[in-house]
């Protein structure tokens, strides 16, 4: 069993418990998902994954988006069951 929620700044736990209230970065995309940061950045070249958006030169992630995506994948995963 995971022991994330424990931790008050892991993103995983404040996606689970509600919606963080500033935009994800990379880092947090790539902590929340347990991938390399680099495949944070595949995923957004070939435009896969949660969508993201540029501010100026810093790549960021609406929560909202995110968890759309995950209910998205679930419900496709679900689908093809």
């Amino acid at each position: 069993m995971s022991t994330t929620a424990a931790v008050p700044n892991d993103p995983r736990a404040t996606l689970r418990g509600g919606l963080p209230d500033r935009y994800l970065t990379p880092d947090d995309i790539a902590e929340i998902f347990e991938v390399p940061k680099e495949t944070v950045y595949q995923w957004r070249k070939k435009q896969v994954g949660p969508p993201g958006f540029r501010i100026g030169k810093y790549i960021r992630y609406d929560p909202a988006d995110v968890r759309a995506y995950v209910t998205a994948r679930k419900n496709d995963d679900q689908a093809a069951a």
